[in-house]
């Protein structure tokens, strides 16, 4: 089935290219992070450029601009296109709606094997930190080298914490750079991610993935076979455009690449690095990294990132504020305070995860303009 793609295939000088998934709405990370202008577009870390430009311009060092592809919805486009200046419509695979990443990878992985059958896949989230981007390059590279059309391949980092919003990789030890993955988990329970990582067998996946576009539809066709003949449909259209994408895009299931494939494929492979990877996906993961940096920590032992903070019988607080504000807090421990135009978070720390259902019960009451 997958030879009728390749109508009106062109010929590309570099089979490898990046697709670089910028349709996520952030809502952990709300107040800063918002459904008008989510996480990717900020700059959180307070570095001078935006997550999904740093992800660009890691890409940039590994795979020519003229095979680096985004995938966004329409209301994303106009603040990719202002935060990648030179970006054009043609390197845009635009999803009518969000569908989770796994109608998202096989939209791209169509789009992109059309194009190029013979074309390898780096799929990068862009909302990721990396730290030590030499060692990035070269396990990138590793996992093109060997991508193959048997082969899912994802790079993978030792766990620092039992954490429930990541997925858990146990792969079988070969003494190679390449490991076979023997079980994959996809958002364990804290319970599980406790004795995943006291038992020592199980790395973080980091959602960072190296595959063929033939092996990743191959596996879709497989795996998901009414989903794949699903959006097939729609590459078998004379008129290929937004408006005849809608109506068969927003049919397809809303599952995660994780649930729909490498949990149940039995060629999926890791490569464990110690590239200094953190997924900015909570406002713990953020003041995680500050203290593991030790950047910013008082007396009292708050991490402070705002311009004006005064601290009173306040201890191992996360205090965070893209305003000119004074913030002034007396009694607090173990909390987050989290100030911007948007919006005023004050939670505890351990319920970071809550989050998503406390914007979720303000857009039910106030509508989206606070979220």
């Amino acid at each position: 089935m997958l030879r009728h793609l390749l109508k009106r295939k062109k010929t590309m000088k570099s089979n490898n290219y990046a697709i670089i998934l910028a349709s996520g709405t952030g809502v952990r990370l709300w107040p800063m992070s918002t459904i008008k202008k989510p996480k990717q577009f900020h700059d959180l870390l307070g570095v001078g450029k935006t997550f999904v430009q740093l992800t660009y311009e890691r890409l940039l060092k590994i795979i020519p601009a003229t095979n680096i592809y985004f995938t966004t919805t329409p209301e994303y486009i106009p603040l990719l296109k202002e935060q990648i200046s030179e970006l054009t419509d043609e390197h845009i695979i635009c999803e009518p709606r969000i569908m989770n990443t796994a109608a998202c990878n096989m939209l791209a992985a169509m789009t992109i094997y059309k194009k190029d059958p013979l074309a390898k896949l780096i799929i990068s989230p862009s909302d990721h930190f990396i730290m030590n981007e030499d060692e990035f390059r070269d396990k990138i590279n590793l996992g093109l080298d060997n991508a193959d059309d048997d082969k899912l391949i994802t790079l993978g980092v030792a766990p620092t914490r039992p954490d429930p919003n990541y997925s858990y990789i146990q792969m079988i030890e070969n003494h190679t750079p390449i490991k076979k993955v023997k079980t994959f988990v996809d958002k364990p329970d804290i319970e599980f991610a406790e004795s995943f990582l006291q038992s020592g067998d199980f790395i973080w996946n980091s959602g960072i993935m190296i595959w063929s576009a033939k092996s990743i539809l191959k596996a879709f066709e497989k795996l998901t076979p009414t989903m794949f003949e699903t959006l097939y449909q729609y590459f078998e259209l004379d008129e290929q455009n937004d408006e005849t994408l809608k109506p068969i895009y927003t049919t397809l299931d809303v599952a995660s690449i994780n649930k729909a494939i490498l949990e149940r494929a039995d060629n999926v492979y890791v490569i464990p690095t110690t590239i200094g990877w953190s997924d900015i996906g909570t406002w713990e993961s953020i003041n995680k990294g500050y203290e593991l940096a030790d950047n910013g920590k008082d007396k009292a032992m708050n991490v402070v990132k705002a311009k004006l903070f005064r601290g009173y019988d306040a201890h191992h607080n996360f205090i965070h504020s893209t305003t000119d504000r004074a913030i002034v807090v007396d009694g607090l421990d173990n909390y987050m305070v989290i100030d911007s135009p948007n919006g005023l978070l004050i939670c505890p720390k351990g319920k970071a995860r809550e989050i998503k259902t406390y914007v979720s019960d303000l857009k039910l009451n106030k509508g989206e303009k606070y979220c």
